[in-house]
């Protein structure tokens, strides 16, 4: 499968249609089952939506992954988290030791975990962790830019080449996570800035900070928005100015699902996120994004407003890692075993349900 060197030839690719015939056939499979039409509701829409992404209504998931992206923020020297960057590369040798909560979930749903260092701060070649290196972790965006619009472009790519690897690998269904001390606070920033909302009603408690800590958050997005001045109608200029190396990394892995017709599910705020610089940087990417939860963090809900997609999973979670992804698949599992396995009205004896106009 071939590399996607430049920016615009991926976008190009990703800017793709959605295959319309092949919706439509999943649609009739789904109209032909003993059931009431439309009765399983988004896990219908969502299998026609795969259709029509991949280009088959002979659906499979069977070969599954989280692409865990981390990265530190530079960020973090404003008293934004509670914890240090050191804690970024703890927990990214525990997704290589397959301990944290995103594995043992993972384990579950039988997906892999890739880790992949987008720019942790400091950290050295490790066995199970994916090098993708940027750099060594972001700017401190209260100051100046967090990365050259280079660095975007080269996160963005990056992230388009890890689905293409995946892809090839026969991969048919991708989770997005990601592990870095500060990107609520980055994810936040770049929120505001595409959809012009001041940092009061982005701005949430992340891990858990104080409410001293939740005021330091919001200053350093105002401030942030300020010395930057990212332009929305700019998103790579807004990921470069305020963003950070994993967010611009999974931007290009939704990219990457539109460019290669793999499905690709958004986890919370950060990827979310991700998702809608990718969806400015080229709309025909919404084809790839599948919502999977709701997060907790405030501008979760009008980020997916923004992109115009409905969670499966509303469970109040924050925890991050993908975790939120992953536990959707399980909800994938069970809509295929319906659409690919059930009986039909005919096989049942059963007349078919007619579509009929509200209150007939």
């Amino acid at each position: 499968m071939e590399q996607l060197e430049h920016i615009e030839t991926l976008l190009e690719r990703a800017s793709a249609p959605a295959d319309e015939t092949a919706r439509s056939a999943a649609h009739r499979r789904w109209a032909s089952l003993a059931h009431p039409l439309g009765s399983l509701g988004l896990l219908e829409t969502m299998l026609e939506d795969a259709a029509a992404l991949t280009g088959s209504a002979d659906l499979c998931f069977d070969k599954r992954a989280v692409l865990v992206l981390c990265a530190d923020n530079g960020v973090v020297a404003q008293g934004v988290t509670q914890t240090g960057p050191e804690v970024t590369a703890a927990v990214a040798r525990g997704f290589a030791a397959g301990e944290s909560p995103v594995c043992r979930m993972a384990h579950a749903a039988r997906c892999a975990v890739v880790p992949v260092d987008m720019g942790i701060l400091n950290f050295p070649p490790t066995e199970g962790v994916l090098s993708c290196r940027v750099g060594n972790g972001t700017g401190d965006i209260t100051c100046g830019p967090a990365m050259t619009r280079a660095q975007a472009e080269q996160a963005v790519l990056a992230g388009a080449a890890l689905v293409a690897r995946q892809a090839e690998a026969g991969v048919n269904l991708l989770a997005t996570g990601e592990m870095g001390i500060g990107n609520t606070t980055t994810s936040a920033a770049v929120a505001c800035a595409l959809l012009n909302r001041p940092a009061e009603d982005f701005v949430g408690r992340g891990a858990g900070l104080s409410d001293a800590g939740l005021a330091r958050k919001r200053v350093a997005v105002r401030r942030a928005l300020e010395v930057n001045r990212p332009d929305p109608a700019d998103p790579l200029d807004v990921l470069a100015k305020v963003g950070g190396f994993d967010l611009a990394g999974l931007c290009g892995v939704f990219l990457g699902g539109a460019a290669y017709r793999v499905p690709v599910l958004a986890d919370g705020l950060i990827s979310t996120v991700a998702a809608l610089c990718a969806v400015r940087l080229c709309p025909g990417a919404a084809k790839a994004v599948f919502a999977s939860h709701v997060s907790a963090e405030p501008a979760g809900r009008a980020v997916l407003d923004a992109l115009g997609k409905q969670p499966l999973i509303t469970a109040g979670m924050r925890l991050g890692e993908g975790t939120g992804a992953v536990a959707s698949i399980p909800l994938w599992d069970m809509a295929r075993a319906v659409y690919a396995e059930s009986y039909s009205f005919d096989q049942c004896g059963v007349e078919a349900y007619q579509p009929q106009g509200e209150g007939v």
